[in-house]
């Protein structure tokens, strides 16, 4: 299993890209806003269970090359890297998008909300992209397969999506009338999340 300080890392970058405003986030606040608050965290548990899905078949993928190959896991180290600063420019760049969707305020689409919030958690590519160059940072190759590890970071970073995301949900539900008076509110966050995407991506640029 990863080390002490490699869990720490792990928690407190999985917090800050878990926060970031993105297609989780979004569909999390436009469920609350249109369906209301039941309905939203069903949806936030279907979506943390689609990541986690998405997390697992990674891991078997991934996981045996990363084991094998110490070029291929520092080619993975600063593609990572590279990846989440650009994840922080892009929330920076599209912070006007949680502002546009709460102004819309967009219908929700009919269906089970389970059903509904799994498949937008497991058919998200950007999720898959930030597992292949993410998990593998975190794993410590003398403590067990690669694979498992990343695995089990993949299921508490799903875990982790869920339980932020509910706190949305119930934020979006009951503070709809205060986001609506200020919706730019919303910009700042993204500015703020996506600075802190971007440093760190530096510090895992620069990290042994």
């Amino acid at each position: 299993m990863p080390t002490s300080s490699q869990w720490i890392a792990f928690l407190v970058a999985s917090i800050l890209f878990i926060q970031v405003p993105g297609p989780s986030l979004l569909f999390t606040i436009g469920r609350a806003l249109t369906v209301g608050r039941r309905e939203a965290l069903l949806s936030v548990v279907g979506n943390g269970l689609g990541v986690t899905t998405q997390a697992f078949l990674v891991a078997l993928g991934l996981g045996a090359v990363v084991a094998a190959s110490a070029t291929a896991y520092t080619a993975i180290k600063l593609a990572g890297a590279g990846y989440v600063i650009w994840l922080g420019i892009q929330a920076i760049r599209d912070r006007a998008r949680a502002r546009e969707a709460l102004e819309a305020q967009v219908a929700a689409e009919r269906g089970h909300a389970l059903r509904i919030g799994y498949v937008v958690g497991v058919t998200n590519p950007k999720t898959i992209l930030f597992f292949v160059a993410f998990l593998p940072q975190f794993t410590n190759a003398a403590a067990g397969p690669v694979g498992v590890q990343m695995a089990v970071l993949g299921a508490v970073f799903g875990a982790m999506a869920i339980c932020s995301d509910s706190m949305w949900a119930v934020v979006a539900g009951r503070a709809r009338e205060w986001l609506a008076r200020k919706p730019r509110r919303l910009d700042r966050l993204g500015v703020a999340g996506g600075s802190m995407m971007v440093g760190l991506g530096v510090t895992m640029l620069t990290r042994e």
